[in-house]
């Protein structure tokens, strides 16, 4: 059931969402958490398609926020609210309520979301794209116990890392740290069956993939040894070697489904490793609402540490101009000019 309302408020799409439930005779839905997708028109379908998906396993209230962009100053001046309440078969196992602001209530979307949360149950806050640098100082992202991002959607994702870090506030997460899970079970479960020690680690992937970046910082935090990386075509991390005083393990994944894992003294052995959707990844982010420590310290490493020595190579120092250079020559000191020797009689 769709229910469409227009110039409305929280208090009406509130009465909309028990009107409905009632209509469709199930005025009691068992919703474990609301989720709060920030989104624009562009990415407003496939983020819900993903929602809907998730909520089969985590049934839950899901509320769109899209501001939309004024183009006129007497349009930014208006605020409106519309609102579109979905409930049964079109929000998969819970109920969607789909926002969209204009004009100054674009500043003020908290002051419509907070109405709307399920009382008593947490609050999940994720952006699909453009997300703020500081999560939890976001007026949206206060609302929430685990705010979730996607570095990989960002227009420079290695930098965007650097801003997390600087920003990081317990519950934050990254679909991008979701996505290397498998890798690092997979991973630490081969050293398990090992027990040696890593002296190195090489990272492979594809360029501007924050997931390799997170996979070879948590490498680097966890063993405490210099981790490369190095790029490939793709698609995304395709192998991970770590070196030890047996031989090397190595997971290598070159077609993005299935992997090989090679280690010392055992036969390769293939291991299903392919690559998720979004829904996926939300589902599993949405399992836990407790602070990742593990992400945490990932993230703190820091990208620069990274590299063939496991720390930032010193800057060259820049070639001076040529009139600058020229300048320095002069000032310079000019060497003694040596004595004259004396002549002496043959």
């Amino acid at each position: 059931m769709k229910i469409d309302l227009t110039e409305t408020n929280s208090s009406k799409i509130n009465a909309a969402m028990v009107q409905a439930r009632r209509d469709i005779g199930t005025p009691a839905i068992g919703m474990v958490l609301t989720l709060v997708i920030v989104t624009d028109e562009e990415n407003a379908y496939d983020a819900l398609k993903s929602a809907n998906d998730a909520s089969h396993e985590h049934p839950s209230r899901i509320v769109v926020v899209i501001k939309r962009v004024s183009r006129s100053p007497r349009s930014r001046r208006d605020a409106r609210l519309d609102a579109e309440v979905r409930v049964g078969a079109d929000s998969g196992t819970g109920e969607t309520v789909v926002l969209r602001l204009h004009g100054e209530l674009v500043d003020h979307a908290q002051s419509v979301v907070l109405p709307l949360l399920l009382p008593d149950a947490p609050v999940v806050v994720w952006w699909p794209d453009g997300a703020p640098s500081d999560l939890a100082g976001d007026p949206l992202g206060a609302l929430g116990q685990r705010r979730i991002t996607d570095t990989y959607s960002c227009e420079d994702p290695i930098g965007t890392l650097a801003k997390r870090a600087a920003a990081y506030a317990p519950g934050d997460t990254d679909l991008s740290w979701t996505r290397i899970t498998p890798w690092r079970s997979m991973l630490a479960a081969a050293l398990d069956q090992q027990r040696v020690s890593v002296v190195s680690a090489v990272v492979e992937g594809e360029d501007e993939n924050p997931s390799c970046e997170l996979l070879a910082m948590w490498l680097a935090d966890r063993l405490g040894v210099p981790v490369q990386r190095t790029l490939s075509s793709g698609p995304g991390l395709t192998a991970v070697r770590l070196e030890t005083k047996d031989g090397a393990i190595v997971l290598d994944r070159a077609d993005g489904a299935l992997a090989t894992l090679c280690m010392p003294g055992q036969p390769d052995r293939a291991v299903a490793l392919k690559r998720r959707d979004t829904a996926e990844l939300l589902a599993e982010e949405l399992r836990r609402l407790d602070p990742d420590n593990t992400y945490e310290a990932s993230l703190k490493f820091g990208v620069t540490r990274l590299g063939p020595s496991g720390a930032p190579a010193p800057a060259a120092a820049p070639e001076p101009a040529p009139a600058e250079a020229e300048a320095a020559e002069a000032a310079a000191p000019k060497p003694a000019p040596k004595p004259a020797k004396k002549a002496t009689a043959k």
